[in-house]
């Protein structure tokens, strides 16, 4: 169903109500919102990366307090099984009958958001369990499908630095998330105003401003941003250079391990649109896939060893790409 212009509108205005109210409690970060908010909006799911104490947590719990949408945070540990996070069948009596019947008990993940907190201190076969969920947006148990919620969410967040008694997320598992999203330490100001207004009394809390009905319109409405075709060929052009054979980039030529596949241009174009929508157009620029190649990118990217000895990362590998494919 088309929308007029009166609910267009509306809808549009809901977008910087809902960074101003996520504003109230998380401090700066605004590269990061935007990203997280473009993933929400582009229908994927989005991987945070930080040192302990940058609020990774609390920018997701911020999030769904502003959202009025289902929450659930699943705390990843070395014990976590898989039916711990799907769920599982359990016997039931009808008191009125007698019959006895396995019913499937929803787990946590059956949520519009979902937090899945340090996901890589969990085993593999925890972690795998995720893959449906992520891509079909459903789970499978003896042999019965059931749909997760519409809209569907996952936000997961993990430590780059302990790395003791953690299992790092296999490549096809990274390929499911849209983002990458790396978060750095605040500026000198935003610390400062942290320090104000988390060590005294009081403090804002957020107010709920887009439904789920609202959220899977906007995610309609990114998919009817426009983007020209010449746009289109800038980003098939970048990630086809990310791939050692035959790409033209120097940096890549003696560097790159493995590039990205189809799924990495139609996770850039996605992102643009939802980046141009977050930002009141109806038109993605190359700004908007200039401004998301890195969080796209960066994990879908694997580089040599030579690139190891040399600390080079994914990221010097996107800005070499960058300034090597021509508009």
């Amino acid at each position: 169903m088309r929308l007029t212009e009166p609910e267009l509108h509306r809808l549009l205005d809901k977008l910087p109500r809902l960074r101003q109210e996520i504003g109230k409690v998380i401090v700066g970060q605004h590269e990061v919102l935007d990203e997280v908010l473009v993933a929400l909006l582009a229908g994927g799911h989005a991987l945070l990366e930080g040192v302990p104490g940058l609020a990774k947590t609390l920018l997701v719990r911020t999030l769904a307090a502003a959202t009025d949408l289902t929450f659930r945070r699943i705390q990843f540990t070395p014990d976590l099984m898989p039916t711990d996070i799907l769920g599982t069948e359990v016997l039931e009596e009808d008191h009125a009958t007698g019959r006895r019947s396995f019913q499937f008990m929803r787990g946590p993940v059956f949520a519009n958001l979902v937090l899945a907190d340090e996901i890589n201190r969990t085993p593999p076969k925890t972690q795998a369990a995720l893959l449906e969920v992520m891509q079909e947006f459903e789970v499978t148990y003896a042999g019965q499908t059931h749909p997760l919620p519409d809209p569907f969410f996952l936000l997961a967040t993990q430590n780059p630095i302990e790395q003791a008694g953690t299992y790092p997320l296999p490549e096809a598992q990274l390929d499911r998330f849209l983002l990458y999203i790396r978060i750095g330490y605040p500026t000198e100001q935003e610390e400062l105003a942290i320090l104000q207004g988390t060590t005294g009394t009081g403090g804002q809390q957020p107010e709920p401003v887009v439904g789920a009905a609202e959220l899977s319109q906007l995610r309609r409405l990114v998919r009817e941003v426009s983007i020209s075709p010449e746009l289109l060929q800038y980003v098939t052009r970048l990630v086809r250079a990310t791939r050692p054979d035959g790409s033209p980039v120097k940096f890549i030529q003696d560097y790159g391990r493995w590039g990205a596949g189809p799924r990495a241009g139609q996770a850039l174009v996605l992102c643009a649109k939802a980046r141009a929508l977050l930002h009141g157009r109806f038109a993605a620029t190359l700004e908007d896939v200039r401004q998301l190649a890195a969080p796209v990118l960066r994990h879908r990217l694997l580089l040599n060893f030579q690139a190891e000895a040399d600390r080079l990362t994914p990221d010097d590998a996107v800005a070499a790409l960058l300034q090597a494919v021509k508009w």
